[in-house]
């Protein structure tokens, strides 16, 4: 089997770069091929319409299932609705939608066993030539990132009466603040359909799912939500990168192949959001879609350098997050910062601090005991045995 461009993964990152690809030139020799039976598993991706450019929200558009002109946030000591377009993408719209444009160019149920610049072989003993292929499955794994965790359980409902909300709660820390930073997150998909997400900056990984989805259904029944159906449920755990050597992250698998989302590190270190970054590498590759594996492979390594080295502030506020603020104080950061501007907090979001932004953010009555911040600045590592990794199961 030969075909100009292998996609070793359908997740976010690499259907969005097929379907990116495509919507240019629909006869194009791609292939994608996926571990599971669907495109993006069983995720929901959100992003702003400011972390975006004009051009890549109209390409986007056709995978957008909802958008909202406002969002809210809910701490102790602050309530605040902040107004600007906040979309989201399902992983069922995603494979709708890219499935019709890859058509019969998608592999499912397929286990790449072996992957080089040029070539991949199937668990099932096919092999495939291409011109080039990119490594999009994920988290490649291995110490070389020290991380803290995000992580959460999402329940689907739909609720015996009307939630009433205008828009999304982004964060609502005005819950018990245990095991790090806590949060519900909330959309709104219609008036009584929702999702509910139990999420926290934590040191660990683990996810107690039985006792989340306990903490979800007590939180909608304090909102005065009466769950009648839960139609879903999705999970993740995903890296807060407070530190690392990219060199070293790179050098975890396959030599000389080009990579994708997660496993270019190309996320936002603080939200953990991976939508815009993969929307702007899908740009890229669609562009030089001609090039051969070695030629991509430069262009995803160096994207995944500069967007390291654009974005070491950001680990630097996690290593205050993670290493100076007492876990259940963390929410303290967050409810600062969202008294802040809404332009800083949309070129927060987007990756686009000016150095007046970071100023800004440094500045005033800390959030955090000053002797810890002061050790963040200057290297100091959490204790423990070295860098802790995560096990993405929501990233792409």
């Amino acid at each position: 089997m030969k075909t100009g461009l292998v996609l070793v993964g359908g997740g976010l990152a690499n259907s969005l770069i097929a379907f990116r690809i495509l919507s240019e030139d629909p006869e194009f020799g791609l292939l994608v091929i996926e571990h599971g039976a669907t495109l993006g598993g069983n995720h929901t991706w959100s992003f702003h319409d400011s972390d975006l450019e004009p051009e890549q929200l109209r390409w986007m558009q056709p995978l957008i299932g909802h958008n909202w002109t406002t969002h809210e946030l809910r701490f102790p000591n602050r309530r605040r609705v902040i107004r600007g377009g906040y979309n989201s993408v399902s992983s069922d719209r995603l494979h709708e939608v890219v499935g019709q444009a890859l058509g019969d160019r998608a592999l499912f149920r397929a286990d790449a066993v072996d992957v080089a610049p040029d070539r991949v072989h199937l668990a099932d003993g096919t092999q495939i030539e291409a011109g080039a292929v990119i490594d999009g499955r994920g988290d490649p794994g291995g110490r070389h990132l020290e991380v803290g965790f995000q992580k959460f359980v999402g329940l689907f409902v739909r609720l015996a009466a009307d939630h009433g909300l205008e828009g999304p709660i982004l964060m609502d820390a005005t819950i018990e603040q245990c095991d790090g930073y806590r949060f519900v997150y909330s959309l709104p998909f219609s008036a009584r359909d929702l999702l509910i997400e139990d999420t926290y900056y934590s040191d660990g990984p683990g996810l107690d799912r039985e006792a989340l989805r306990g903490e979800i259904r007590a939180y909608a029944g304090r909102q005065g939500w009466e769950i009648a159906e839960i139609t879903g449920e999705e999970s993740g755990v995903l890296p807060i990168v407070l530190r690392g050597d990219l060199d070293a992250f790179w050098r975890e698998g396959p030599p000389g192949v080009a990579r994708s989302g997660m496993r270019a590190a190309l996320f936002h270190p603080t939200t953990g959001y991976s939508l815009p970054d993969a929307v702007a590498l899908a740009d890229e590759i669609a562009a030089a879609r001609n090039s051969d594996g070695p030629a991509l492979f430069q262009l995803t390594r160096q994207r995944s350098t500069d967007h390291w080295r654009r974005t070491g502030y950001y680990r630097l506020l996690n290593r205050m997050l993670f290493l100076a603020a007492e876990p259940e104080q963390r929410y303290r950061v967050f409810e600062r910062f969202y008294g802040l501007s809404d332009p800083l907090i949309r070129r927060f979001y987007a990756a686009r601090l000016k150095w007046i932004d970071k100023v800004r953010v440094l500045t005033g009555r800390p959030p955090v005991p000053v002797l810890p911040a002061l050790r963040c600045l200057f290297g100091a590592r959490r204790k423990g045995n070295g860098a802790n990794r995560s096990k993405t199961e929501g990233a792409s």
